[in-house]
């Protein structure tokens, strides 16, 4: 089975199509950074999501207020 077409929607890289039902929270950036900064060599570490996690994370705290 070719990566990113795994029946639970899980796995390889990129966007899957399904859009989130949750929003980024400072909290689930904060894990996404730790584990960027767990394994330096990891493609989220490499790509710069953990920034934009923590900027989305940030921004939809501001918008609930």
């Amino acid at each position: 089975m070719a990566k990113g077409n795994s029946s639970s929607g899980k796995g390889g890289y990129g966007k899957s199509g399904n859009a989130s039902k949750s929003s980024m929270t400072p909290q689930v950036a904060s894990r996404i950074q730790s584990a960027g900064d767990r394994h330096p060599n990891s493609h989220t570490a490499k790509s710069g999501f953990a920034s934009r996690a923590q900027s989305s994370g940030a921004k939809n705290v501001q918008k609930d207020r």
